[in-house]
């Protein structure tokens, strides 16, 4: 999440070809948390660049409605990589660091 944070960042990780390994990555991993987090890293860096005082993600102002609907999504989310690992008979997976 940091080296994508700023603009020159995106740039340095898109240069060094980072999308191509996210996805092969992408097409063997089998931990969901670990999908997860490819996705979301894919998504930064195949998506519009931010305009004009945006160019730090960290410093971007997110409205508090918007906060929680991505909170309760993350949510979601982990709930379902649990519901899946059970049903796989393995152990829940540990709880993804927030992005």
């Amino acid at each position: 999440r940091q080296l994508t944070a700023t603009k020159a960042g995106r740039q340095t990780v898109r240069a060094k070809g980072t999308y191509v390994i996210l996805r092969e990555l992408h097409r063997w991993e089998p931990e969901p948390p670990v999908l997860g987090a490819c996705e979301k890293l894919i998504q930064v860096l195949i998506g519009d660049e931010p305009g004009p005082g945006l160019e730090n993600l960290l410093e971007v102002k997110v409205p508090e409605e918007v906060e929680q609907e991505l909170q309760r999504l993350d949510r979601e989310e982990e709930e379902r990589w649990r519901r899946e690992e059970e049903e796989r008979g393995s152990s829940p997976c540990p709880k993804e660091a927030s992005w």
